[in-house]
Formats: structure tokens, sequence, C-alpha cells
């Protein structure tokens, strides 16, 4: 005979298992959103990752060119190459100029040899002077 089910058909069933199956029902929800949060939670660890694969791809292709910024030493060295190079290009001028740097230390050359020449010739002359005095006195004696 088919059973015809209502709103007032009654159904009896014994105390632990409708326990039983109200734990089932709890360990399936519980397992269920349990997986759920590691699922979501490995999906957020790929795609902080994958960020950070991009950003370390992106560092290592950029730095080297230098279109990430440089070390504070770069950018002491780039001051310090700047300053050469100007040195460089005023020495190139005082060259074609004729004007080196180097014609002021002969200059300076010069005039010391020319002041150590003219006192050497002083004492040449005191000496001359005084072998001529010699001279003459020992003409005189005799």
């Amino acid at each position: 005979m088919p059973a015809k089910l209502s709103e007032n058909t009654e159904l009896q069933m014994p105390l632990r298992n409708i326990i039983s199956m109200v734990i089932a029902t709890s360990v399936a929800t519980w397992a269920y959103f349990g997986l759920t949060e590691k699922i979501t939670s490995l999906q957020t660890n790929v795609t902080m990752m994958k960020a950070d694969l991009e950003q370390n791809t992106d560092f290592r292709i950029k730095w080297p060119r230098g279109e990430m910024g440089s070390l504070p030493a770069d950018n002491e060295q780039f001051m310090l190459i700047e300053h050469i190079a100007s040195e460089l290009e005023k020495l190139a001028t005082e060259i074609e100029e004729g004007r080196a740097p180097y014609d002021q230390q002969q200059k300076l050359t010069l005039e010391f040899y020319e002041k150590r020449i003219a006192s050497l010739e002083e004492q040449i002359e005191k000496l001359k002077d005084a072998q001529m005095e010699m001279t003459h006195r020992k003409i005189a004696n005799d």
C-alpha cells in the first residue's frame, strides 16, 4: 500500500538515531567550513606569492637598469664623476687656450731660478772682488 504523507503524518524514530543524525550533520558542516576556510587561505597565499613574484621580477629587471633608483653610494660616485668631468673640461679648455696650469708652475720655477742665479752672480762678484783685493795686496807687499 502506498503511504500517504501529509502534515499530520506521524513518524516514530529512536532518539539515538536522531542524535546521531544531528551529530553527523554538525560534523559535516564543520568539515565543510574547515575545508572552505583552508581553500580560501591557500588562495590568498597564492595571490600574495604571485604579487611578490611579479615585484621581484620587476626589481630584478629594473634595478640594474637604474629604473628603480640607486644606492646613496652610487649617487656619491655619480657626483664625483661629474665633478671630475667638469675639471677635465676646464683643463682641456685651458690647454687649448694656451694657459695650462703647468704654465703657472713653469713661471714659478723660472722665477725661482732667476732669483737663484741672481744670488749666485752676486756671490761670484764678491769672490772676484775678494780675489782682486788679495792680488793687489800681494803685489803691493812684494
